[in-house]
């Protein structure tokens, strides 16, 4: 049983059905279901061949693809290399049974050998414990910039996801502040968002708050603390700070998961956990730290994860 349906789920079930294990792929949303609600103009950091699984070949039409692109190609891949899924189905309880385990889902159960959570860390924001932050114009995630069109927007973030909205939504008509605790945007943001970035705010097309942060939120207001305390009107609100694992699944599995880190403890190189046939695979196994796993090294989970378990 593999949960997850993302590439490093669906590197291991091509593993798993190429060497002749039965196997199944549950996922409560779609093949590739995170990256389906990435933004909807999003263009990937790495290049087509780097996210490449079970030797399909993913072919983009330029150096880095988009995330349009990556949907096609992972639905290719389930369906080109015959894996056995089932989608729209939720995954609630993975229980020690006998020589294996007993998984139950909104729709049945299921009895495995040998159970993989491939579950990633986009369904849960990090904590944003600011008053006024579940209000309903308050938005952890971003799809499309329409919307936005003659808005007063607030983003607050310093990496990729802030940037690349900030920029967007700018050249879509909105009236952009861009709000980060840090003094500067942080490491790693894409060689080619930092110039644009920079420029905007230097023409003040752009209105960029450092060493600040939103001590409060009401409707249509911000109240800052920091470098650039006092209050800004704002529409709409984006906290682009990033996601972590739910570990929760495996934990009531029996899984010893750090409460710091949100680590499991498992194997680093099998990825077995410390329950025996119970696997982690891809971005879940790194807990909080998601910028060490990626789709380029978590789609290698697959084989190794498989290649343990063809050895019990």
């Amino acid at each position: 049983m593999i949960v997850g349906a993302g590439p490093a789920g669906l590197a291991c079930a091509v593993a798993a059905r190429r060497a002749g294990l039965d196997h199944l792929v549950l996922d409560k949303g779609t093949i590739g279901d995170a990256i389906r609600r990435f933004p909807a103009n999003m263009t990937f950091f790495s290049t087509a061949d780097l996210l490449e699984i079970g030797d399909v070949p993913f072919l983009s039409a330029g150096f880095r693809p988009t995330r349009f692109e990556a949907m096609r190609y992972y639905l290719r891949v389930a369906q080109a290399t015959g894996v056995t899924f089932r989608t729209g189905e939720e995954v609630q309880s993975i229980r020690p049974a006998g020589t294996g385990f007993r998984v139950e889902t909104d729709r049945g159960a299921y009895a495995a050998r040998f159970v993989v959570v491939a579950t990633g860390y986009y369904d849960t924001p990090n904590p944003y414990p600011v008053p006024g932050a579940d209000l309903p114009h308050v938005h952890r995630r971003y799809g499309e910039p329409f919307q936005s069109f003659g808005k007063r927007v607030a983003i607050v973030g310093g990496r990729n996801s802030a940037v690349e909205m900030a920029l967007e939504l700018f050249r879509f008509g909105a009236h952009i502040t861009l709000i980060h605790r840090g003094r500067s945007f942080s490491e790693g943001v894409k060689y080619w968002l930092l110039p644009d970035i920079e420029n905007r705010i230097k023409a003040g097309e752009i209105h960029a708050l450092f060493g600040t942060e939103i001590a409060s939120i009401t409707t249509g207001r911000l109240y800052l603390k920091g470098a650039h305390a006092g209050e800004i009107d704002a529409d709409e609100v984006y906290v682009m700070i990033g996601y972590q694992p739910d570990p929760r699944l495996i934990a009531d599995a029996g899984v010893r998961v750090d409460a710091e880190t949100l680590i499991p403890e498992h194997d680093p190189v099998t990825k077995e956990t410390n329950v025996p046939g119970l696997f982690v695979a891809g971005s879940i196994a790194a807990g909080r730290f998601n910028n060490r796993i990626f789709i380029e090294n978590g789609r290698l989970h697959g084989a190794t994860i498989v290649g343990a378990i063809l050895k019990k």
